[in-house]
């Protein structure tokens, strides 16, 4: 029984090997079909994009093209791990002001576009070199927002630029965004030899200063878009208050009993007694008065209520943005790109009653859509404005897959705990690049120090930690094994070589082009995985030392500028600058060709190729 238990094993590995369609094995079919079903999820559907590649790495463990070890490699990842402490040490840097400190100092008051652009994009490069691209376009979003009325520029002409310098910016550093760390965790797993921290960066401070004069010269490209909430100036535009007459036959009556809650048209925002004292909407909260009733919602059907309750107009207008009552703000929040909110309208989600947030009005690239807000089917890219409780800083970060609120009312204290955290980061990117210690090390050591000195709490740490992307990291990694281990990285390699030749820098261009492109519509992080074991493989093929290939490749999978998608940073200044998804290619498609040669260029100058 031994034997034929052994003979039908090899019968069936036989038959598994055996199995060749376009010159592709069944694993590489496998693996190519959970590839392509991955992005084409990832690009059409609302699912969450850790649960996608969790999938992703059941399906190549199940199939049995990776075995356990592989499968789940990606967890016990160095790369990993050091994305996954950076976290604790960025938190530091976070909550002690070191973001504020910089935007306060560095912005200044310049006199032209041109300076303007230099003032902001080398501050956010540099801080990006270091710090999550994410963190630090959200934080400088609402800054620019300011800024730029001060220097009496569109918004949209510099969170485009915003966007861009972070993922330059990111390049410079092997830490600054996670597909350097994956690719040359990758490299060190192939070859033994470990990159060191600041490969980078000269080539990424060379394509940085490109694109910043790319900007400057295509200004024009960029659009002069109405920030989305100068729709919300002034909230007479879409809130509309009613006295309650003194011999209203109304008086004595409840909310509920009046009819004064569900109306036609609109919502109940706020009641007032004696011009200040605040209500709490309850049903039977009495009417008194000379009582004040603020309604937001179509200002037509609500001004039927003149003539049906017998409502007068307030003789002064008491709900406005610098008016509201202290214990409730008004605050702006747009649509990502992946929010489950999308085709939906608020009236029909449960979110107002989770959050205690009240929907006043929604804008849609710089108008006020004149419908009842919560009938209003929602877009990517809307802006809404929301009557908010004054917690809610707490609950935002429930909220971030649905909604992404423009302003950032948590203000750190500067103190001397700001200079610690920054000696520490500076501390832990020194001792790595001078090859003292390694960089996971280092990061341990640098996220303890900021515990130890307070620079942020356990709990702040924690909840820094974003759990989600260190799963798509994970799954990155094993995605690069099944594509390595499935030969299809060695049959792509010498498909490339078929057709670009053996001309080194030709196959290096083709691939980084393609990357380039591919890094537009799925994660950069994918890209790396996906890409590295291709580069790779057609470096050696090719008999040239594989790093140069992949120094070009770390700045093409994080060089996306041509679609709002292509990097979480773009979404992030997409709603607030009121832009459009052709805004983006306008601009984007040059400055992906630019960064594309100037990348070329420099990676072939400072890294000669070297044959094997």
């Amino acid at each position: 029984m031994y034997l034929c238990t052994q003979k039908g094993k090899k019968e069936n590995k036989f038959t598994m090997e055996s199995f060749l369609f376009l010159g592709f094995g069944f694993h590489a079919w496998v693996t190519i079909i959970t590839v392509l079903g991955m992005f084409t999820i990832l690009l059409f559907t609302k699912l969450r994009s850790d649960l996608v590649f969790l999938g992703a790495m059941a399906i190549l463990y199940v199939t049995g093209v990776l075995n356990v070890k592989d499968a789940f490699s990606g967890f016990s990842s160095t790369s990993v791990l050091v994305v996954g402490v950076l976290f604790v040490v960025v938190a530091g840097l976070t909550y002690t002001g070191v973001l504020q400190w910089i935007m306060k100092n560095l912005l200044g008051q310049p006199d032209g576009y041109a300076k303007a652009v230099v003032r902001l994009m080398l501050p956010v490069a540099a801080l990006s070199s270091f710090l999550s691209n994410t963190t630090v376009v959200a934080m400088f979003v609402n800054i620019v927002k300011m800024w730029s009325n001060k220097l009496h520029m569109s918004p949209s002409k510099l969170l485009i630029p915003l966007s861009y310098a972070s993922g330059m910016g990111g390049v410079c550093t092997l830490i600054g965004t996670p597909p350097n760390l994956i690719i040359s965790g990758l490299y060190s797993d192939k070859t033994g030899e470990v990159m060191n921290v600041l490969s980078t960066t000269i080539p990424g401070l060379f394509c940085l200063a490109i694109g910043v004069l790319s900007i400057i010269a295509m200004r024009q490209l960029l659009p002069e878009r109405k920030a989305p909430e100068s729709a919300f100036e002034t909230t007479t535009d879409y809130t509309i208050e009613f006295l309650v007459p003194s011999d209203s036959e109304l008086v004595g009556k409840t909310l509920q009993e009046a009819g004064l809650i569900d109306v036609k048209g609109g919502t109940l925002l706020e009641l007032y007694h004696f011009d200040n004292v605040r209500s709490s909407l309850l049903p039977d909260d009495p009417i008194y008065g000379n009582d004040h009733l603020v309604y937001c919602g179509q200002i037509d059907e609500l001004l039927d209520l003149k003539e049906t309750h017998g409502l007068v107009n307030a003789n002064h207008h008491i709900f406005s943005l610098e008016e509201v009552d202290k214990n409730r703000k008004l605050r702006t929040a747009f649509i990502p790109f992946n929010s489950p909110l999308i085709g939906t309208t608020l009236e029909r989600t449960p979110l107002e009653r989770e959050t205690n947030m009240t929907l006043v009005a929604v804008a849609r690239r710089g108008e006020r859509i004149n419908e009842i807000p919560h009938q209003v089917k929602l877009r990517a890219g809307d802006t809404l404005l929301f009557d908010c409780p004054p917690n809610l800083e707490v609950d935002t970060e429930k909220l971030r897959s649905r909604l992404h609120f423009i302003e950032n009312s948590q203000i750190p204290n500067i103190s001397w705990r700001t200079m610690c955290s920054s000696l520490i980061m500076l501390a832990m990117v020194v001792v790595s690049a001078l090859n003292i210690m390694p960089l996971l090390q280092c990061a341990f050591i640098a996220a303890a120090l900021m515990l130890l000195i307070g620079c942020c709490t356990p709990d702040q740490a924690m909840k820094s930690v974003n759990w989600d992307i260190l799963m798509v990291f994970a799954g990155s990694v094993s995605l690069g094994l099944a594509i390595q281990n499935t030969g299809i990285a060695e049959r792509l390699a010498f498909g490339i070589l078929d057709i670009c030749g053996t001309n080194p820098i030709v196959v290096m261009t083709a691939i980084c082009l393609v990357a380039t492109f591919a890094t537009e519509f799925i994660s950069n992080t994918a890209a790396g995985a996906m890409f590295f074991p291709i580069m790779f493989e057609s470096a050696e093929k090719l008999g040239y030392e594989p790093f140069p290939f992949l120094i070009a490749l770390m700045i093409s999978v994080s060089s996306s500028f041509a679609t709002p998608i292509g990097s979480p940073t773009h979404m992030l200044v997409y709603g607030p600058g009121g832009y459009r998804f052709s805004d983006f290619m306008r601009i984007g498609l040059l400055m992906n060709f630019i960064i594309l040669a100037a990348n070329i260029f420099i990676v072939n100058l400072i890294y000669p190729l070297q044959t094997l």
